[in-house]
């Protein structure tokens, strides 16, 4: 194992500015992926938080058959929960912001109706099932808060889903630089390759100083983008939370030190795919 580790800093060293195009390559594309996962995973904690503070409110008739209907919005599609809120409850809750409200009540009689307050499993639900609670008999009107709820679903799910989109673009590119790198440094080596083949070498043995080679940039270049993302990231998260605490922004060191882990992880396995493949194809053209 030791020669093989000899091999692959001899073929580093003497494609060094391949191995440094690489490198660079590498550290920028896990970088922006590091940012990429992280602006991802915090456009899903807000739609979380979005989800659990979302209620569809069903407003009722005087007379209607107020337990009938709430056994039967239960069993609605993507309804997670229902509780019926008579309109006696209703006013006590707005006297507690409007106490006005309460004196008003007395005068003129309770003006709330009753209404049915529904937790949808996924925001995205909300106007499905607000459609299908405004056509059940007995419903007055209903409101989810449409305009702010649409447009913040809208607005991470389309953060979410570039996000994804860029990573996986991000890790073609790192394959296919990891592909170009380790065939240049075979193609300068193909003497040598070449005599190993004719005295008998495997096709693992002479892979083998390609393959750490690739894993070994792979693992730098996590460890270098990690060191310059966790600083950098820290500290825009405590400017948005300055400015915008509302946001849920992730601060957890396990949980980024678990992403920066996965960046030297993921870089490795980039780095072990692409030697694979490119050393696999050149020793293909050779036979």
């Amino acid at each position: 194992m030791r020669w093989h580790f000899r091999q692959a800093w001899l073929a580093a060293r003497g494609n060094m500015t391949a191995a440094v195009a690489t490198l660079t390559t590498m550290t920028l594309t896990l970088l922006i992926l590091g940012f990429v996962v992280l602006l991802t995973q915090n456009a899903s904690r807000a739609l979380a938080q979005l989800e659990a503070q979302v209620e569809v409110a069903a407003f009722l008739r005087d007379g209607t058959d107020t337990q009938g209907l709430l056994r039967r919005v239960r069993t609605l599609p993507g309804v997670q929960d229902a509780r019926l809120v008579t309109k006696v409850q209703v006013l006590e809750e707005m006297t507690r912001d409007y106490p006005y409200a309460k004196d008003a009540a007395d005068l003129a009689g309770n003006p709330f109706p009753d209404t049915l307050r529904l937790r949808v499993a996924r925001v995205e639900d909300s106007r499905t099932v607000a459609a299908s609670v405004s056509r059940l008999e007995g419903v007055q009107d209903v409101e989810y808060g449409a305009g702010y709820v649409d447009q913040t679903v809208r607005t991470l799910s389309a953060v979410r889903g570039a996000g994804y989109v860029l990573v996986g673009l991000l890790l073609i590119g790192s394959l296919f630089n990891i592909l170009n790198a380790v065939r240049v440094a075979m193609y300068a080596r193909r003497n040598e390759i070449s005599v190993m083949r004719l005295l008998g070498a495997t096709r693992g043995f002479i892979r083998l100083p390609y393959l750490l080679e690739g894993v070994l940039l792979g693992i730098l270049a996590g460890v270098i983008a990690g060191s310059v993302l966790y600083p950098a990231y820290v500290q825009l998260a405590a400017r948005v939370q300055t400015l915008a605490p509302v946001l849920p922004v992730i601060t957890d060191p396990q949980a980024l030190l678990m992403v920066l882990g996965a960046l030297v992880g993921l870089g490795a396995l980039v780095g072990l795919i692409g030697s694979f493949i490119a050393s696999g194809r050149y020793l293909r053209e050779l036979e």
